[in-house]
């Protein structure tokens, strides 16, 4: 029969200590694990890994395999075990003397596996938004590769840089443990017409020159709906207006909601027929300038 040599197979040194093989195993596993790995052979890597990790990983069967001849072999080269070895378990047969090694391992506790469990990565990643989103509330579909859909639902006052938790939506488990949990961190879409601080919003609003000086009622669309806002006399274009509590909602029964800044921008239609540039005209006389 071939020799396994199963320090080559989780590619470290014969004389490698019990962390240095269980970081490898870690390693490998999270690697070919075939239910996050594209690798062909994934199956059969992850089989050789934990038989390998199975015997090297438990002091009394690394032992026994050292004494074996550990070092005196190289993986695929003919082997024969002693006629007279047991390696201190019950029958197993040289024929299948490996396979009957690694068969042992947690039989001597109960028939217990004794393979390595390892709880799923967390994932973390980043959901963007709308801003409609975050005043209202919303669901979204997201992908995760690999057929894998999930509806994601968004909690109406979530703000920018928080988190979602999905628990148990992470990698999956090794060897029967628990997933891990996927993190969704927020981050709305940009747009040119808002500025987010927190919860308070800044929105763009342009206004003629003759409304800026006069001043009067405007009606603006604002995230939560159109509202009419009030512009006071001789505006300058900066100005903000303030609508206390039309920011992002309250998150949960706590907390307080936002304002929205109403940020004044004073544009000036085009002289593009006679009458309007006769009264451009007018407004350079009288006004100077």
């Amino acid at each position: 029969m071939e020799y396994k040599d199963y320090y080559a197979t989780l590619g470290v040194a014969k004389t490698a200590s019990d962390d240095e093989i269980k970081k490898a195993y870690r390693k490998l596993v999270r690697k070919y694990h075939p239910d996050v790995s594209k690798e062909p052979d994934a199956d059969a890597r992850t089989k050789e890994l934990n038989e390998a990790y199975g015997v090297l990983g438990d002091a009394e069967k690394r032992a026994a395999y050292d004494s074996l001849g550990s070092g005196q072999y190289r993986a695929g080269q003919e082997f024969h075990p002693p006629p007279d070895w047991s390696g201190g378990f019950e029958g197993g047969s040289a024929e299948d003397f490996f396979a009957d090694l690694f068969a042992h391992v947690g039989r001597q506790r109960g028939g217990r596996s004794q393979a390595f469990r390892m709880r799923g990565e967390d994932i973390h990643a980043v959901l963007e938004i709308t801003l409609q989103d975050a005043y209202q509330g919303s669901q979204r579909e997201i992908s995760l590769g690999r057929e894998r859909n999930l509806t994601v639902s968004i909690p109406q006052g979530v703000t920018a840089g928080q988190q979602l938790r999905l628990s148990g939506q992470g990698q999956p488990g090794m060897n029967g443990a628990e997933a891990g949990d996927l993190y969704l961190e927020i981050a709305f879409q940009a747009d040119d017409r808002y500025r987010v601080e927190g919860r308070d919003v800044y929105e763009k609003v342009q206004i003629p020159p003759w409304s800026a000086a006069l001043g009067g009622e405007r009606e603006v669309n604002t995230p939560s709906g159109r509202v009419t806002v009030t512009v006071p006399p001789n505006s300058q274009g900066g100005r903000k207006l303030r609508l206390k509590g039309r920011g992002i909602p309250a998150s949960g029964k706590s907390g307080t909601a936002g304002d929205l800044y109403l940020m004044l921008e004073i544009f000036a239609p085009p002289a593009d027929t006679p009458e309007r540039r006769a009264l451009y005209e007018q407004m350079q006389r009288e006004m100077g300038g």
